[in-house]
C-alpha cells in the first residue's frame, strides 16, 4: 500500500475566484448592479457602473475580500443621478 502525499493545498484558480466575487456580488445587496470582473492575463479587471461612492465602496470592499492577493485593476464609475440645471427647450 503506498501513500501519496499531496502536499499543501493549491490556491484556487483566478478564474474560480472571479466567478465566486460575481456570485457574491449578484446574490447580495449590489445584486442590482452591472459590476463585471474578468480575468486578463494576470490581472483581473473589474468594471461597471454604481450609483453612489457608497456603493462603490461597497464593491471595493467585496473585490479585496474574495481576491485578496490577486493584481486587481478597477474601472467602476459612479453615476450620481443630479436634477437638470436648467429647464429643456423643446421645439
Amino acid at each position: 500500500m503506498s501513500t501519496h502525499d499531496a502536499g499543501p493545498q493549491a490556491a484556487p484558480r483566478p478564474e474560480y475566484r472571479v466567478a465566486h466575487l460575481q456570485d457574491r456580488l449578484a446574490s447580495g445587496e449590489l445584486g442590482e448592479l452591472g459590476v463585471r470582473a474578468e480575468v486578463r492575463g494576470g490581472t483581473v479587471l473589474v468594471t461597471g457602473t454604481v450609483p453612489s461612492a457608497r456603493c462603490r465602496e461597497d464593491v471595493l470592499r467585496v473585490v479585496r475580500e474574495e481576491l485578496a492577493g490577486l493584481e486587481v485593476h478597477c474601472d467602476i464609475v459612479v453615476s450620481e443621478p443630479s436634477s437638470p440645471d436648467h429647464a429643456e427647450e423643446l421645439s
